[in-house]
């Protein structure tokens, strides 16, 4: 698997510092976080990705190599041995409560009251529970009860 530390492609890190700028860095434009998602939700060939996002070829070419290359997909053999297909590595994996979190504020901010949206729910088909932080003992965390120590 590759490290995503000094793994950026100029080697030059928005505030090297910080792990929400190096995530940024990485997932941070909108077609590589619809790709995570759609891999997380079944997309498996090029194909998948570039019929349920929309995105031209070539940028879709991009963010996948980009995407592999700091090992969040990984290229398989399809069944068939024609093609290669793409998959999540764990490091990709990981990325399922960040796309959770943006999908339940989207749901919250993004549209108008009673306006329709695709909804996510579990394997037994119950709406996923609102995400919320919570401190070792459960106590929610919010940006007022928290800080970064640098």
């Amino acid at each position: 698997m590759v490290s995503l530390r000094n793994s950026l492609e100029d080697g030059v890190w928005t505030d090297p510092e910080c792990p929400v700028a190096r995530a940024a860095d990485v997932v941070g434009d909108r077609w590589s976080l619809l790709i995570i998602r759609d891999a997380m939700d079944g997309a498996r060939s090029f194909t998948d990705f570039q019929q349920r996002t929309g995105i031209a070829r070539n940028i879709l070419a991009d963010r996948l190599r980009k995407l592999a290359a700091h090992g969040l997909i990984t290229q398989v053999e399809a069944p068939s041995g024609r093609r290669k297909m793409y998959a999540l590595t764990p490091a990709g994996k990981d990325l399922f409560p960040v796309i959770v979190t943006l999908r339940q504020w989207g749901e919250r901010h993004a549209y108008a009251t009673g306006e329709r949206h695709s909804v996510l729910v579990d394997d037994r088909g119950e709406v996923v529970p609102p995400l919320v932080p919570a401190d070792a003992g459960g106590r929610p965390l919010t940006s007022d009860t928290t800080s970064v120590r640098k």
